[in-house]
């Protein structure tokens, strides 16, 4: 055998062994967007991606931390994965909260600006943090946002969990007239009452034109079309959407810590992936 077909056989054996690799959604598929965040210990996310969003205004939930753009709450951890940190403070930021002086900190970022997508598969694989009033989620808005508000411009929750549940994760997508505790959501639990915050997990959606369909692992929970809607109502999911990670402090929906909360609190995030037909 030639050297020439030597390589081109050794070349064809690595791509189908990367193809078997892949889950079955991404074969095909092209990479539109993809942080393996591979950089030096402590050091930033790259800026040509995410953005940090700041303040401590409660965020329309009442949550209790101020999102920084510190490597204090967001950095690399140097083998391969981001690191998102709640930080409880032992004394308050000079910097006022809704409430007051404030007492935690935490990140948030988002690809506002500078990468949004209209369908596809959003992916990332996170072992999230734990403690009652801890509250991570990778999720989506609507690119509009700024011009029709919220939740006229759609928003996608690909996971979310609240400390209390330590074994659930729950997908929602909420729009005008199906928004906060009425939007079209479904939960995945773990089997044997295994913990999230125990090992990493993929959450995923497919979104494809009315249609967007939960997984965790590779599991389909839940599947939300036109269908489902309140009369009247508009599926708000026909447009570009952008990424936000973040793990929030309390809130109205998980409550918040208690003396059992252990601090500082991580959410590792392995990698970010969207692919497009």
């Amino acid at each position: 055998m030639s050297k020439k077909w030597g390589l081109f056989l050794s070349l064809a054996v690595l791509t189908i062994a990367n193809c078997l690799a892949m889950p079955a959604q991404v074969v095909g598929r092209k990479a539109v967007f993809k942080d393996e965040f591979n950089g030096p210990a402590g050091s930033a996310v790259d800026s040509s991606k995410w953005s940090a969003e700041i303040g401590g205004g409660g965020w329309g939930n009442q949550e209790l931390e101020y999102y920084t753009n510190s490597t204090d709450n967001a950095y690399l951890d140097g083998s391969g994965s981001l690191v998102i940190k709640s930080i409880k403070l032992v004394q308050p930021l000079t910097l006022t909260c809704w409430y007051g002086p404030c007492q935690y900190t935490s990140a948030r970022l988002v690809t506002k600006g500078k990468f949004d997508l209209t369908y596809g598969r959003f992916e990332a694989r996170i072992k999230i943090p734990r403690g009652q009033g801890i509250w991570p989620a990778f999720w989506l808005l609507g690119k509009n946002i700024d011009t029709v508000g919220w939740p006229q411009c759609g928003e996608i929750d690909i996971m979310e969990n609240i400390g209390r549940e330590p074994s659930i994760v729950h997908g929602t997508a909420h729009g005008s007239g199906y928004s906060g505790g009425n939007g079209l959501t479904g939960l995945y639990t773990l089997p044997a009452n295994a913990m999230f915050a125990d090992d990493f997990h993929v959450f995923a959606i497919e979104w494809s034109p009315n249609e967007i369909r939960w997984y965790v692992d590779g599991a389909n929970y839940k599947t939300a079309t036109p269908k489902n809607l309140p009369a009247g109502s508009v599926w708000a999911f026909d447009h570009p959407f952008f990424i936000i990670l973040n793990s929030a402090v309390g809130g109205g929906w998980p409550g918040s810590p208690d003396n059992t909360t252990v601090f500082p609190q991580t959410m590792l995030v392995d990698y970010v992936r969207v692919y497009k037909r």
